[in-house]
């Protein structure tokens, strides 16, 4: 029986991990020490969760142009690119991310803005990757 039971929690595990895809951020031209993951799955709701962890990112006050976000920006499959949120970083060190979407998205990309409640993107861009 424990055996039994143990392989079931761990198919469901398996099933659970694999749910998720992950992409790795290019290398950036602006923060090119910047080491940035994006991590997308769909919950049991059937909406898409959208993590990001970044390491190395400098301060966006500290690039040129400067900015006084990072905003995070998905292109959506029918609804067109949406600002979905800011990836705040406190220090250098390691800076996360993480928000639910009602809708499905293949791209997503970060940008440095000046504002933070921006309908489009009209900074530069930081880096972009495609699941």
């Amino acid at each position: 029986m424990k055996l039994f039971n143990y392989i079931l929690v761990l198919t469901l595990f398996v099933s659970l991990v694999s749910c998720a895809t992950t992409a790795k951020f290019p290398v950036s031209s602006v923060v090119p020490a910047a080491e940035i993951t994006a991590k997308k799955s769909t919950d049991a709701n059937k909406n898409n969760t959208l993590e990001i962890t970044a390491r190395n990112l400098a301060s966006p006050d500290r690039l040129v142009p400067s900015g006084s976000n990072y905003s995070i920006w998905v292109v959506s499959k029918g609804q067109g690119t949406k600002n979905v949120g800011q990836l705040l970083v406190s220090n250098g060190d390691k800076a996360t991310f993480k928000t639910t979407t009602a809708f499905d998205f293949d791209e997503v990309f970060i940008t440095v803005e000046n504002q933070s409640d921006l309908s489009y993107p009209t900074g530069v861009e930081i880096s972009r990757t495609k699941f």
